[in-house]
């Protein structure tokens, strides 16, 4: 193993280990306090230009498998560890955790004291940084960060949407042979999901909840989603920042009280800008799988998985119209709101998790009788 360095905007510099590809890549540094599930993290769409710091101490230690994919390939720039493990010990690894990325030419730096890089971005925020897996010079590797791209004004949902459109069939399956999963409703209900970073598990549920799932790319116009008949519409989770996508706002805008909506992540985002509201991005993001959540509604808490870095200004919506359903107890932002008068709702968080808690995937069937309600009553 040589040298690995991470040079961040503000002049700081962590040098490691490279247990990665030998390459060179730049990114927003970011930090997730997820303990497993760091696959689903490496493949999720939402991290695309983004370096990842990964709280859990060991990493690798399960190994890779093409079952616990997010999407077609990994989509992050970088990873950031304190150890990676050399060996992959679970019945399901195809591969170890690091050949996975080193195929896709992504570079990992071990050996780092990832508590003091954590604790300095909660305190100085997300920033910019430069992930060299051959080392270099620090100095030039901070320049090179203060060069490259800030998240905020950047599209990156239409650069890992998918190309064309396809239908979407697969339910969940057990993940062990002694896992038991119900057998999946069958209301007949077509669902025409948004593409804008989607992860599979999402499909995985709508469809588990009884639904017909057809995808289509982020470019796609309200009058062609029409055309399908949908009986609800759904928008994904994605990357970037939302205010830069004013074609697929003015789309969803478009589609508000015409068919039901349900939006996650960046799909709450779009929703609330269709809608006249404001985004803004927090100080550094919320990236983890057990955030508490308090569902208004009921007065639960929900322990949540959650990855984004905007959302919503609640004082931006309209009062009259809009319901704030549910808060993150951390810092008091809003993670879900429901339309007073249009079959519409949304949540800032993944009910869908994967990885994460469970507590919240009775939204999908919220979904399910939101189309029936409204189908019946055009009937």
């Amino acid at each position: 193993m040589s040298q690995a360095i991470l040079a961040l905007e503000d002049g700081t510099v962590f040098e490691g280990r490279s247990f990665g590809a030998p390459t060179e890549r730049q990114g927003e540094v970011v930090f997730n306090t997820s303990i497993t599930g760091y696959q689903e993290i490496f493949t999720d769409p939402s991290y695309a230009g983004q370096i990842v710091v990964l709280t859990n101490p060991q990493i690798g230690n399960y190994g890779a498998n093409a079952g616990d994919c997010e999407s077609v390939r990994p989509f992050i720039e970088g990873v950031v560890v304190r150890e990676c493990s050399p060996q992959a010990s679970n019945w399901r690894a195809e591969q170890r955790a690091e050949a996975f990325l080193a195929q896709y030419d992504i570079p990992i730096i071990s050996e780092v004291d990832t508590r003091a890089l954590v604790r300095h971005l909660r305190s100085r925020g997300v920033m910019r940084g430069v992930l060299s897996g051959i080392g270099g010079d620090p100095k030039e590797l901070v320049e090179r960060a203060r060069r490259s791209p800030s998240m905020s004004g950047l599209d990156l949902a239409t650069r890992v949407t998918t190309p064309s459109i396809y239908e979407w069939r697969e339910g969940i399956t057990p993940c062990s042979p002694s896992e038991v999963v119900p057998p999946a409703a069958n209301h007949g209900l077509r669902v025409v999901a948004y593409d804008f970073g989607i992860k599979r598990n999402i499909l995985r549920r709508l469809v588990h909840a009884g639904c017909q799932v057809t995808v289509v790319p982020a470019s796609t116009t309200a009058e062609d989603v029409l055309a399908l008949k949908p009986d609800g519409v759904f928008l994904s989770n994605g990357p970037g920042d939302p205010e830069p996508l004013e074609f697929q706002v003015a789309q969803i805008r478009k589609l508000i009280g015409r068919v039901p909506l349900f939006g996650i992540c960046l799909g709450q985002q779009v929703l609330g800008l269709a809608l006249g509201g404001r985004t803004y991005k927090l100080k550094f993001g919320h990236r983890g799988a057990n955030h508490p959540v308090l569902n208004r509604k009921t007065n639960k808490v929900e322990i949540t998985s959650q990855n984004h870095g905007f959302v919503v200004d609640p004082d931006s919506l309209n009062a009259n119209e809009i319901d704030l359903t549910h808060i993150n107890l951390n810092d008091q932002t809003l993670e879900g709101f429901r339309h007073r008068s249009y079959p519409l709702f949304c949540v800032q968080y993944h009910p869908e998790a994967s990885p994460g808690p469970h507590d919240s995937h009775y939204l999908f069937d919220d979904f399910v009788n939101m189309m029936k309600e409204h189908k019946a009553g055009k009937q």
